[in-house]
């Protein structure tokens, strides 16, 4: 997992200015007044720019608990959409609104690293789940979902594999 690249991105995204995240929040939310669109680009921005720190922690503490080939494989997952040009909401002609979707990604995949025997990070994704949720609607969120469920089984039949390879060695 390379972070720069998921750094680049962003960087990529911002430089096409606040109008195209904002124009989206404007079709999501249509009852909203500008200065409520402005706040809630603000906190959609702080959010995405946040994704390579949560990335880098959970890559952290993968390796201080030893669970690396476990959980690198999720977050390299993540990282792939993110930095993915064509996804469900591309950031090539959406700008910064074209990382909602990765970012809900990322956040849906550390939310499922919490509902493990304990937690992970133990960090409350709850509120900007649900904020990104809002923003990217329901259907693409339950799409994310699904692809969230979908990295861990892929994750876990992995795991399955490796251990029964590792069983018919010994």
């Amino acid at each position: 997992m390379d972070l720069s690249d998921v750094q680049a991105v962003i960087q990529s995204a911002k430089a096409r200015g606040m109008g195209p995240l904002e124009r989206f929040i404007r079709k999501r939310l249509p009852t909203a007044s500008d200065e409520q669109v402005r706040e809630a680009a603000d906190v959609a921005v702080e959010i995405i720019e946040t994704v390579p720190i949560f990335l880098a922690r959970a890559a952290q503490e993968a390796e201080e608990r030893r669970l690396v080939p476990v959980v690198q494989p999720l977050l390299d997952h993540a990282a792939r959409y993110f930095t993915r040009p064509v996804d469900l909401i591309p950031e090539m002609t959406q700008g910064l609104a074209g990382l909602l979707d990765d970012t809900y990604l990322v956040l849906r995949i550390l939310s499922n690293l919490e509902k493990g025997p304990e937690p992970f990070l133990e960090w409350d994704l709850d509120d900007p789940t649900a904020f990104l949720r809002g923003l990217v609607g329901e259907g693409v969120g339950r799409q994310l979902d699904l692809l969230s469920i979908r990295a861990m089984e892929e994750v876990s039949e992995a795991l399955t594999s490796f251990w029964s390879r590792l069983s018919a060695e010994a």
